[in-house]
Order: C-alpha cells, then sequence, then structure tokens
C-alpha cells in the first residue's frame, strides 16, 4: 500500500480502512498502468511519493463519500420532473475508474498516467 493506515488522516472508520486504502491503491495502480509496481514506491522521486498518498488518500475519501452513487448500476435519475445527475467536472472516469477531478489531477502531475510508452 502506497498510504499506511498510520498516515491516513481522514474520516473513514478504523475498521474499514484498511481495506479501503488497498482499494484505492489498486485503482491508483490502474490509472497509472501499474508503473508505480513496476518502478516500486521507493524508486520514485519524493515528489511522486507525496503526490501519490495525498491521491490514495482523496480517493478512499471519495469512495467512501460516493459509495452508494458508485456502486448503482444508474446512469441517471428523474421522477416527476426532478433529475439529479453528476457534475461532469468534479469527477473523472478513466478505464473503469471513477474518481474526484482533483486526486486525477495531482496523479497527472506524478508522470505516471501517460498514455502512450515512456
Amino acid at each position: 500500500m502506497y498510504l499506511t493506515p498510520e498516515e491516513y488522516t481522514g474520516k473513514i472508520p478504523a475498521e474499514e480502512l484498511e481495506p479501503r486504502l488497498r482499494s484505492a491503491c489498486r485503482d491508483i495502480d490502474s490509472l497509472t498502468f501499474n508503473r508505480i509496481v513496476k518502478a516500486g514506491f521507493d524508486k520514485l522521486t519524493e515528489f511522486q511519493q507525496e503526490l501519490i498518498k495525498e491521491a490514495v488518500q482523496l480517493h478512499a475519501d471519495f469512495c467512501y463519500d460516493n459509495e452508494e452513487l458508485l456502486e448503482s448500476p444508474l446512469a441517471s435519475y428523474a421522477i416527476n420532473g426532478v433529475s439529479m445527475s453528476f457534475d461532469k467536472s468534479k469527477i473523472v472516469t478513466v478505464g473503469g475508474v471513477t474518481t474526484s477531478s482533483r486526486m486525477y489531477g495531482l496523479l497527472m502531475q506524478t508522470g505516471l498516467c501517460y498514455r502512450g510508452l515512456i
């Protein structure tokens, strides 16, 4: 895991924390095309490590806060003229992973999300 439960400072209860952090790390591996796994977290720059840790926390919190919506099969909802939709400027879906645009912006700064070969 890129962020330990001891380093975590968010609102996820302790009994749920470890699996949620592990899941967030797996999603970040997907978003970075497993480049962190290949290179080794310890071999990344301090700047990259810091951003990845912050991204893990943001993503874990995002998934915790929006769990019902992220797990729902509904694409849209409307009843009696009232509808609900996501603000597309605040969320990003890449390769099946939905997260906040803030988190993905941090991850992009690491240089590990580039879609081409490096």
